[in-house]
């Protein structure tokens, strides 16, 4: 897969539409450091459409993502708060612009996806994982309250209840376990990892992209509006589907009894 962009830390590649965001520290994990967090709000504001169809977020080598790297500045807990202010605010930046993203995101998760590193994949659409992926929101044990959303996540993708008893207890969650309380939309074998990306990838990159940015816009403000104000914003969304070249091929293709070719237009 050819590099478009790599860093120590981060690399970025496209191939075909499809965007794939590798956390690149093995050796630590795949921990982020603080340079990290702005290179992955970089990244993800520089996803374009319809030129990037879909986005996928991995770990190097067998792990996903440790969360933060509290080691790499060991004068970290002695910043001012000013300081430890203005990285939260970029680490909040970066999930907000994962989660806006107009295109579908997929996590694929192999071994650790804890603290911020499990919030990273919540933030993604969908997440695939291995069996032996191990997840937790491990921030209580180190002194510290979730961070990159996952207490906007949590509730909302398994309840309150729940999402108070991984957070508050900060317990290890197996792979079993996460697919369980409906965290995961597919648990494979590691061997099988790749595959399974690859054909949920390539499934997403075949659907309409107007209409993907449509659906994931008006399922995120689910549960912030009216069932007026979400049926008004269905309606305009329909309105944009049926005057795209992509909605008249749809038609065409019914008709015509042959899978669509949409192009983003």
């Amino acid at each position: 897969m050819p590099a478009e962009h790599m860093s120590d830390d981060l690399r970025i590649s496209r191939t075909d539409g499809v965007v794939t965001v590798t956390l690149n520290r093995p050796h630590r994990k795949n921990a982020i450091t603080r340079d990290g967090w702005h290179e992955l709000l970089t990244a993800f504001r520089q996803i374009a459409v319809p030129a990037d169809r879909v986005v996928v977020l991995q770990g190097a080598a067998e792990d996903f993502c440790a969360g933060a790297d509290l080691g790499a500045d060991p004068s970290a807990g002695h910043k001012d708060l000013a300081d430890h202010r203005q990285l939260m605010r970029v680490v909040g930046d970066a999930c907000l612009a994962l989660h806006r993203l107009p295109v579908p995101t997929v996590a694929k998760v192999d071994g650790v996806a804890v603290g911020a590193g499990m919030s990273l994949a919540l933030a993604c659409d969908l997440v695939i994982a291995t069996t032996r992926s191990r997840f937790s929101q491990i921030f209580v044990k180190r002194g510290l309250s979730p961070d990159f959303g996952s207490s906007w996540f949590l509730p909302r993708l398994i309840g309150l209840r729940r999402a108070k008893e991984l957070a508050l207890l900060g317990e290890i969650v197996d792979a079993q376990s996460a697919e369980a309380l409906g965290l995961l939309h597919r648990l494979v074998d590691p061997a099988e990892l790749d595959e399974a990306t690859a054909a949920l990838v390539a499934r997403l990159r075949a659907g309409p992209p107007v209409a993907l940015g449509a659906t994931k816009a008006l399922l995120n403000n689910a549960f912030d509006v009216t069932l007026q104000q979400a049926l008004d914003d269905e309606a305009e969304a329909q309105v944009i589907n049926l005057g795209t070249r992509d909605g008249q091929e749809a038609r065409t293709a019914f008709l015509e009894k042959r899978p669509a070719a949409f192009e983003g237009r």
